[in-house]
């Protein structure tokens, strides 16, 4: 990786302050091109978590442990996803959503690539906004993106004309 292509922010939250808020602010206010979630440990207050598959926000109003955040982060939005321990050890993830409050600290390290720029535009095959990719400087190496889904069509099945008419 050529020198100065990644950019690394440490972070740190102190109590009290929303976890998603503040990634998402200093997406917008650096701002970030490219970023994504290094490291992250630290305890919430509570944790507010879209859980897979629910529509609905899951609130954990215990004190929690971070295990881990991942995802991307750009100007116009982040995709974020934290997993927590409670006091017993039942661990919890899913989608970071507003209401993640810091307890007594969150020490967290972002990385801004430098050769690409992410953004989030609408994807017609699931209905959200999701990652788009571009390399900044036109990488030769960066593969072609693949063919979109098509919607909507439906393929009428080829007729077998190798068997007779009535058992077709």
């Amino acid at each position: 990786m050529p020198p100065g292509s990644l950019k690394i922010y440490p972070l740190r939250l102190f109590p009290g302050q929303d976890l998603k808020q503040e990634l998402e602010r200093l997406a917008r206010q650096q701002p970030l091109q490219a970023g994504f979630v290094l490291s992250a440990v630290g305890s919430l207050s509570q944790a507010t978590l879209r859980l897979a598959d629910q529509m609905g926000d899951h609130l954990l109003s215990e004190r929690l442990e971070i295990l881990a955040l991942s995802g991307s982060l750009c100007p116009d939005g982040v995709h974020l996803h934290l997993t927590v321990a409670d006091a017993r050890g039942q661990t919890w993830g899913g989608h970071l959503r507003p209401g993640c409050l810091i307890y007594t600290t969150a020490e967290i390290v972002l990385a801004d690539s430098r050769e690409y720029r992410f953004s989030r535009q609408p994807d017609p095959a699931t209905g959200y906004l999701e990652l788009h990719i571009q390399p900044v400087a036109g990488d030769p190496c960066w593969p072609s993106p693949p063919p979109q889904p098509q919607q909507n069509q439906q393929t009428k099945p080829e007729a077998d004309n190798s068997r007779p008419k009535s058992l077709q």
